[in-house]
């Protein structure tokens, strides 16, 4: 198995990511962003290659994982793909282990169920108690779409779920200014991205279905989301996951948490591409 782990100035991360896939993968890629810390200097030990990229301020993360399957020199067919702030726990390195060396696995991608930290505090609720990230799979029957800003597998084949949890935990959140400066340049990639899917000319790489995999569940979901009058939309949206999915139950960094994710992003996301849209409207205008 070859893992990917994308970076930029993670050094309050990295070592833990790494060290709990060390022994576990025969092939161990850091791909960093430009980092200004000692991400790189703590990586090199601890994998066996480090690739630089330039850091684009208009793309997240999915182009950084494709641009890697296509480009570095990988021997296996099984890939993980993980984020600095991402830790394997003992059980899920287990149920890893066990289905990569007991013969060949029955799908061609595995879902595993995310638990998330905020501040030091465990997420529960408001829909991030058991939440599925496919980032194990095959590399031959799999791709992302570099043009998404949402990690996402798109595999062709039959996908199954493993039991052990995988640990969410950027340290770096702790401190709020970060948080605050992170998603203020993911509301404008995200925004970008729907103005795009909104006119058409960008579509999803799989159908949206409320009764398919994870992935087409949450792509249905989002589009009825993208029909939803902008400014009003995030209000239903903490409300659904603040009341009806009882994230009150998360405490005060819960409420921190839900109320920035549910509320305060997709807002920013929303001012941003009412903009983009007067920008494009004004454009059509003068043409």
């Amino acid at each position: 198995m070859t893992v990917l782990v994308v970076t930029r100035n993670e050094e309050l991360n990295i070592a833990f990511c790494l060290e709990s896939v060390r022994g576990l993968a025969d092939q161990i890629f850091v791909i960093d962003s430009e980092s200004s810390d000692r991400t790189v200097d703590i990586a090199r030990p601890l994998c066996d290659y480090v690739e630089r990229l330039p850091y684009d301020h208009s793309r997240i993360i999915p182009w950084i994982f494709q641009w890697s399957l296509d480009h570095l020199p990988i021997r296996n067919d099984w890939i993980l793909i993980l984020e600095a702030d991402q830790v394997l726990t003992p059980e899920l390195r287990e149920d890893i282990c066990c289905l990569l060396c007991e013969g060949t696995p029955a799908h061609a991608g595995y879902y595993l169920r995310r638990l998330q930290y905020f501040r030091g505090k465990k997420i529960r609720y408001g829909g991030y108690g058991g939440k599925r990230l496919l980032k194990l799979f095959r590399r031959s029957k799999s791709q992302l779409d570099p043009k998404e800003q949402d990690t996402r597998v798109y595999v062709n084949g039959s996908c199954g779920q493993l039991r052990g949890i995988l640990k969410e935990h950027n340290r770096k959140e702790d401190a709020i200014l970060f948080y605050l400066e992170k998603h203020l340049r993911y509301a404008d990639a995200f925004a970008a991205e729907e103005n795009e899917r909104r006119s058409g000319r960008l579509s999803w790489k799989t159908t949206p279905r409320f009764f398919g995999t994870p992935d087409q569940r949450i792509l249905w979901l989002k589009s009825r989301y993208y029909q939803m009058p902008l400014y009003i939309r995030p209000f239903g949206y903490f409300f659904y996951r603040y009341v009806i999915l009882l994230g009150f139950l998360d405490g005060k960094e819960g409420f921190v948490f839900h109320f920035l994710q549910a509320f305060w992003f997709r807002l920013v996301i929303d001012i941003r591409l009412d903009e983009l849209r007067r920008v494009e409207h004004a454009g059509n205008k003068r043409h």
